[in-house]
């Protein structure tokens, strides 16, 4: 979830002595009628929603390669990710350059966020070749993770230390942006040709129960996602802000 977002979110005095999220909800609340809600939207927030669609594109993309194995549409669940981060930088642009804020926001950013940077890679890795069941029982968990980073972000982003203009001095754990290095790695194993059904994935898989092949196989790979999900969720771990 951008930070800029949350910044523009804030508390600030409206000419009436409102704040900015008060005046939002009277919004909401005194608005009545069909497409209400989207009446109600602001441009940045119409651009957060761009981030969902590239992550929701990235996902019936991966179904289209499951059902097709036409290549296109697996380079395109990897590609629209990318996609969604290039929306996931504007929309804080967009609101500081509109100076307007909007009570969804945040929340939009962070659901957003958790289709194309955890749903979406998830399902990438799924169709690369981490598909054994212990291989899915790491993704739910790397998916999960970034769910709690995200909430976790919206309760305590007022409490991290700010630096110049507001913004946050570090981020706590790992954003969940940062999984597109993981999409990174997946396209790369991609082009090498390390994908299920043609070369398999590099290192692969150990039994760490029952006979090979069972569910108690999993991917070497696996565990990058499962440190992966533990960064982001840590407490400890503070990534500078650029």
């Amino acid at each position: 979830m951008s930070q800029r977002r949350a910044n523009l979110n804030s508390t600030k005095p409206q000419e009436n002595g409102e704040s900015e999220e008060h005046h939002a909800l009277k919004a909401f609340a005194e608005t009545d009628g069909h497409f209400s809600l989207v009446r109600n939207f602001r441009l940045a927030d119409l651009v957060t929603i761009m981030n969902g669609v590239c992550g929701s594109f990235s996902v019936f993309s991966s179904a289209r390669y499951l059902q097709s194995k036409d290549e296109d549409y697996l380079w395109m669940a990897l590609g629209f990710p990318l996609a969604g981060l290039f929306f996931d930088f504007l929309d804080g642009r967009v609101a500081r350059w509109r100076k307007s804020a909007s009570m969804l926001g945040q929340e939009l950013d962070s659901l957003a966020d958790l289709i194309s940077f955890g749903v979406a890679p998830a399902l990438c890795a799924f169709i690369v070749g981490l598909n054994t069941y212990l291989d899915t029982v790491v993704l739910t968990g790397f998916i999960c993770c970034g769910l709690a980073r995200l909430a976790r972000f919206n309760v305590t982003a007022a409490l991290i230390p700010k630096g110049k203009g507001g913004k946050a001095s570090y981020f706590e754990g790992l954003p969940i942006p940062s999984s597109l290095v993981l999409v990174g790695v997946l396209a790369l194993f991609a082009r090498q040709g390390y994908v299920d059904g043609q070369r398999g994935l590099p290192l692969g898989t150990v039994t760490l129960w029952g006979a090979p092949g069972g569910r108690g196989e999993v991917h070497v790979v696996s565990a990058v996602f499962a440190a992966w999900a533990a960064a982001m969720v840590s407490k400890t771990l503070r990534v500078p802000k650029p």
